[in-house]
């Protein structure tokens, strides 16, 4: 059994892992093989949508890792099924985009899985108040 020496947690575009902050300097101080991550990451995301995902990269004593990548980030998703580039800098008071019932609903059946409910009802509410701190009216 190996010992872990540290764990990573980073939100990378899917398929565009290059050596340039922030991979490097995690992994950098680990003294892991950036290169050897930089391949096997975008190797297994090549095919995902350009949306950030998180990633969770686990560092053993000998230099070696494993990673394991999550969905995407809810607030990508929000961004993309809303056409927009940033959420509201004021939320709350301007609003910035509009979301429809059904494209929350297909949000939260992506996202389900990654938050601490089944029922889709829930997670849908769960995803609609991120969006309404994002400045997304939800229609």
């Amino acid at each position: 059994m190996k010992k872990v020496v540290g764990t990573i947690k980073l939100h990378i575009p899917a398929g565009k892992a290059n050596p340039s902050p922030p991979v490097g300097p995690a992994l950098g101080q680990y003294q892991v093989d950036i290169m050897g991550f930089c391949k096997a990451f975008n190797a297994q995301t090549q095919k995902m949508e350009e949306m950030k995902l998180p990633v969770t990269i686990t560092v053993y004593s000998d230099r070696s890792f494993t990673f394991q990548v999550g969905t995407y980030l809810t607030s990508e998703l929000l961004k993309k099924y809303a056409k927009l580039e940033k959420g509201a800098s004021e939320p709350g008071r301007t609003p910035v985009g509009k979301l429809s019932r059904d494209k929350l609903r297909e949000i939260a059946r992506m996202k389900i899985a990654d938050l601490n409910t089944d029922d889709i009802e829930k997670a849908m509410r769960i995803i609609e108040g991120q969006a309404k701190s994002m400045g997304i009216l939800i229609t």
